[in-house]
């Protein structure tokens, strides 16, 4: 092979006559915690209908538990079972439920203090208008039928004086009830690509592969809105080929979640025909140990039907079966 394959592999692109992509993004994970001893007593309280404090050096009650004394750093030991039924110290008005939040239609937050305890609990208190709302006013629990060791299990309070019955427990408990929790985490952003990288996302649709020429004539692929090495704007947006050579490599034998692939497989930075940045994809197609520096490989498309803005729409790369390029022509591109 020789550095033509770098040099020809490259087409002008016209200007975008759209605007910039934008698409939702969401991160999300499930955070899991061990509970400990003295939150899982409150958790397992919670299970059996109960609100369980702990009690301070200095005869404070706190709820939830706090799992060190304030007064002397000690951990704690000490649980006491607390009312249902308490006293609002302070609210808010919620007349927009936010999606996950405890109720659907308005209702109060509140800072509830339960008897028999010295701080104060942050729960729900469902009422049909702000006006049913005060300080000092008394409430008590509703419980929910299915409890899982959370603080939803008490599903609000509402106005009353007198502590409800509680159901019995319907849900289904694993092992870990009690023990460990689970905490969805998630966060949506509205991501607006620069106009290289829509015109990236763009071509990939259209089943191209565009990048973008930084003023010293060096090819990125996905594009840049300026040089790397000089931060001189001035990007003009190129397609390049979509064969290529594998600069490096790692062969997979570990499963792990989520994993599509079964092991062993291939993982390469792939370097286009055009140019002079690698990129992360999956070579099949071809024995894993027979994978090499230097292969040359072209990419298989998924189905035109399928082709989204998203590089999914390449499957994987494969060998074309050419000679290996010389070391000597990607060497400097690793």
């Amino acid at each position: 092979m020789t550095s033509s394959y770098l040099e020809t592999a490259v087409a002008p692109v016209p200007p975008p006559a759209e605007e910039n992509l934008t698409a939702p993004l969401t991160n999300a994970f499930d955070y899991t915690r061990s509970l400990g001893s003295v939150l899982g007593r409150f958790a397992g309280g919670l299970i059996a209908g109960e609100i369980i404090g702990s009690r301070a050096s200095d005869g404070r009650v706190f709820v939830p538990p706090s799992e060190y004394d304030p007064v002397t750093h000690a951990a704690t030991t000490e649980f006491v079972t607390v009312a249902p039924v308490g006293t609002v110290k302070s609210w808010s008005w919620q007349p927009e439920p936010k999606e996950g939040q405890a109720l659907a239609e308005p209702f109060g937050w509140a800072l509830i203090r339960l008897d028999g305890a010295d701080t104060d609990l942050l729960h729900v208190i469902k009422a049909d208008s702000a006006d049913q709302l005060s300080t000092g006013m008394r409430v008590r629990a509703e419980w929910s039928a299915q409890r899982t060791g959370l603080v939803t299990d008490i599903a609000y309070f509402v106005p009353g004086d007198t502590a409800a019955d509680v159901p019995a427990n319907t849900a289904e408990l694993g092992e870990d009830a009690g023990t460990m929790v689970v905490t969805p985490v998630s966060m949506t952003v509205k991501h607006s690509a620069t106009a290289p990288e829509s015109a990236y996302l763009r071509g990939l649709k259209e089943g191209k592969i565009i990048g973008t020429r930084t003023v010293e004539n060096e090819v990125y692929v996905p594009g840049r809105e300026t040089s790397p090495k000089t931060g001189v704007p001035g990007m003009e947006p190129v397609e390049v080929s979509d064969k290529g050579i594998v600069t490096t490599f790692c062969i997979v034998n570990v499963p792990f979640l989520g994993q599509q692939i079964k092991p062993p497989y291939v993982a390469a930075y792939v370097l286009l025909d055009g140019a002079d940045i690698p990129f992360l994809h999956l070579i099949l197609d071809v024995e894993a140990s027979e994978v090499r520096m230097g292969m040359r490989i072209e990419a298989v498309w998924r189905p035109e039907a399928e082709w989204d803005y998203t590089l999914r729409n390449i499957s994987h790369f494969r060998p074309t079966g050419e000679p290996d390029a010389d070391y000597e022509t990607y060497k400097d591109h690793l």
